[in-house]
C-alpha cells in the first residue's frame, strides 16, 4: 500500500512552483522535456558543494565522502530500475552514455550482422546504434509505427529480429505521444536469438514503476532531470554484458565495472542530486527497503497522474479543431499529450499559452521519425503537454480554458 497522495504537500517540495507570470502562478506542463527539481535534490547538490568537494581515491575526508555519495547514488538508481548498484554508471546524459555503449558493443559486430531500432523512439536510442552499425557494416531493420494506433507494429517481429540480429533498441514509452511499448514481448524475441536489448526509459522513469528484469532489458537508461533531479544520465548494464564490454577510455582508467564506462571526472554534485531525487520519490511510498518505497512512491505518482490524465484527455477531445495524437484507450500511456490545433502552428499555440503563464512545448522532441511518418515534420511538429506529480486539477482546467479560448479565435 502507498500513502495517500497529498498534491499540496508534494507541491511544497518544489520551490520553482512559486514562480509567477504577470502575477499568476506558473503552470509547468513541460515536464516531458524536463521536470522541476525537488527540494531534496536541490539540497543534496548544494550540500555537497557547501561541505567541500573533491576528486576520488584520496585519503582525505572530502574525497572519501565523495566516494560514499556516489555509492549511495548508485544504490538509489539501482533501486529505481531494479538493478544492482555495480551495474549502474553515470554520465553527462543518456545520449552520451548510449554513444559510448554503441561504440563498445559494435566492436563485436561484423558484416552481415543486424540491429533493430524503432520509428517511435527518441533519436537518442536510434542514431548511436545506426552510426555504430554503419561503421561495422551491420544491417539495420526498423520496427514500424502504426500511424493509426501510434503503437509499434509487431506483426513481423520474428522476421525483423532474426538469427543475425545483435541488438534491439526500443523505448519503454514514447516521449512524444506517451505510448508504453510492449518491451517484454520484444525482449523475449531478442533473447531467443541472442540479441542484446537496449531500453530507453528516459520518458517512462518519472511516471511508471520500472523492473529491469521483467522488461528483459540488458541495458536500461534514464536521466535524472526528467524525474525531479539535476542533469545527469544513468544507465544500468546487466553484469555479464558489462564485464565483457570494452568502452573507449584512457589507459589508466579502471577496467572494472561500472567505472570503465564513466570517462573523465564525473559531475559529483549532480550525482548527489540523483539520490536526492530518488529519495523524494521514495518519500511518497512505504516499505522496508528503498526499492519497495520507490515502487510504492511511483505507484502513487502513477495513480495521481492517471486521474488527471483522464480528465485532460476527455477535455482535449471535446475541443473543436483540436487533433489529439494518442494510442487507443486500452493502450497503456504516460500522461503526455501531443496535439495540433486548426489554423494555428504549434509555436503559436505555445506562445499564446505562455502569455497566460502556461508552459508547454512545441516541435518533434527528437522523435523525428514519428513526426515524418505523421506528415507533421515540415509544419512544426506537435504541441506537447505533460503531467507531473505536482500538477493539479485546477491547472488542467486552466489549460483547457486557455485552449478553448484559442479555439474560439
Amino acid at each position: 500500500m502507498h500513502k495517500t497522495f497529498d498534491v499540496e504537500a508534494v507541491r511544497e517540495e518544489f520551490p520553482a512552483l512559486g514562480r509567477k507570470v504577470d502575477g499568476c502562478p506558473a503552470v509547468y506542463l513541460d515536464g516531458p522535456g524536463g521536470s522541476q527539481v525537488a527540494r531534496s535534490a536541490i539540497e543534496a547538490v548544494a550540500g555537497y558543494m557547501e561541505r567541500g568537494g573533491a576528486n576520488l581515491h584520496g585519503a582525505f575526508a572530502t574525497s572519501v565522502e565523495t566516494e560514499e555519495i556516489i555509492a549511495g547514488a548508485r544504490a538509489a538508481a539501482a533501486a529505481l530500475l531494479g538493478a544492482e548498484a555495480e551495474e549502474v554508471a553515470f554520465g553527462q546524459n543518456m545520449t552520451t552514455l548510449t554513444f559510448a555503449l554503441s561504440r563498445a558493443l559494435a566492436r563485436e559486430w561484423g558484416e552481415g550482422d543486424g540491429i533493430v531500432v524503432t520509428e517511435l523512439d527518441h533519436r537518442a536510442n536510434v542514431d548511436p546504434w545506426l552510426l555504430a552499425a554503419a561503421d561495422r557494416g551491420a544491417k539495420v531493420r526498423w520496427l514500424r509505427v502504426d500511424t493509426g494506433t501510434l503503437t509499434l507494429d509487431l506483426s513481423d517481429l520474428e522476421e525483423k529480429v532474426n538469427e543475425r540480429t545483435r541488438l534491439v533498441a526500443v523505448g519503454l514509452a514514447s516521449n512524444a505521444v506517451g505510448t508504453v511499448n510492449e518491451v517484454a514481448e520484444i525482449s523475449r524475441r531478442a533473447h531467443e536469438v541472442g540479441a542484446v536489448v537496449a531500453v530507453d526509459a528516459v520518458h517512462a522513469a518519472p511516471h511508471i514503476p520500472i523492473d529491469r528484469d521483467a522488461l528483459g532489458a540488458d541495458i536500461i537508461s534514464c536521466s535524472a532531470y526528467k524525474f525531479f533531479g539535476p542533469h545527469v544520465g544513468i544507465v544500468a548494464v546487466r553484469r555479464p554484458l558489462f564485464e565483457r564490454l570494452a568502452p573507449y577510455k584512457v589507459e589508466p582508467a579502471p577496467d572494472s565495472i561500472p567505472d570503465k564506462l564513466e570517462t573523465g571526472t564525473q559531475n559529483h554534485e549532480g550525482i548527489a542530486g540523483v539520490k536526492g531525487a530518488i529519495d523524494f520519490v521514495a518519500s511518497l511510498g512505504s516499505g522496508g527497503s528503498l526499492r519497495e518505497r520507490v515502487l510504492s512512491g511511483m505507484a502513487a505518482i502513477e495513480e495521481h497522474e492517471d486521474s488527471l490524465a483522464a480528465e485532460l484527455r476527455a477535455g482535449l477531445r471535446e475541443l473543436p479543431g483540436l487533433t489529439l495524437y494518442a494510442a487507443p484507450e486500452e493502450t497503456p500511456k504516460t500522461p503526455t499529450f501531443a496535439f495540433r490545433m486548426e489554423n494555428h502552428t504549434p509555436r503559436e499555440v505555445c506562445a499564446r499559452l505562455a502569455r497566460e503563464g502556461i508552459f508547454a512545448a512545441d516541435g518533434d522532441f527528437y522523435a523525428s521519425t514519428l513526426a515524418v511518418r505523421l506528415g507533421l515534420q515540415q509544419s512544426g511538429g506537435f504541441v506537447r503537454v505533460g503531467l507531473a506529480p505536482y500538477n493539479t486539477r485546477e491547472e488542467v482546467q486552466r489549460l483547457l480554458r486557455a485552449l478553448a479560448g484559442l479555439a474560439r479565435g
